[in-house]
């Protein structure tokens, strides 16, 4: 039986771009571990952390045919976690956001000083880093997080190419995470306790 361990990523790469599924696996072994600690890191949630690594490697099988890496391999892989997991912050975000809306006008008396000073502290970080943006970036940004456009529509409406729209994402997304650095473990444990 042939060993794939030898073998060079991008010799993989190519592998695998011919439906050899020992190659992916191959490819699967060698991340995969580098690829959750990176996930677990960022997000601090195991299940969580599995399944972005999990949905990573599920799109790589799925679209081998048509990826194209400019980079290498394992840059790629890197990117594409780190882009999953800001995105699921983001997403988490929203989340509380209308969650604590929801709580305010149901139950507003049950809402602590501390969570409105937190929450009021972190609408107005999001809303200066937000401001803060390149007009085009900015306006990618809120038709994607605050009106739920998809990338295609975006593009469809900005009259710009979809990998422009997942460029702005990609800046706008890193702003957040390097501005909200401080706040974020704060945020997830937030999130832990009020989605438990």
């Amino acid at each position: 039986m042939y060993d794939y361990r030898h073998e060079t990523d991008e010799s993989l790469f190519y592998q695998v771009s011919l439906d050899d599924e020992k190659a992916f696996e191959e490819i699967y072994n060698r991340y995969w571990a580098k690829l959750y600690s990176q996930a677990f890191k960022r997000i601090k949630d195991t299940e969580a952390a599995r399944e972005i690594v999990q949905d990573v490697f599920t799109s790589f099988w799925l679209h081998r045919h048509d990826r194209i890496i400019e980079t290498s391999l394992g840059a790629y892989l890197h990117t594409a976690i780190r882009y999953r997991t800001l995105n699921l912050i983001e997403k988490n975000w929203v989340r509380l956001r209308y969650q604590m809306n929801v709580q305010q006008e149901s139950e507003p008396i049950k809402n602590t000083t501390e969570e409105n000073i937190f929450l009021k502290e972190l609408s107005e970080r999001l809303r200066l880093i937000v401001d803060g943006l390149p007009p085009q970036c900015k306006r990618v940004f809120e038709l994607s997080r605050f009106q739920y456009l998809s990338n295609r529509e975006i593009a469809t409406e900005l009259n710009i190419s979809e990998k422009t729209v997942e460029n702005h994402l990609t800046k706008a997304l890193r702003l957040l995470k390097t501005h909200l650095r401080d706040l974020i473990s704060v945020v997830i444990a937030f999130l832990i306790t009020l989605l438990a």
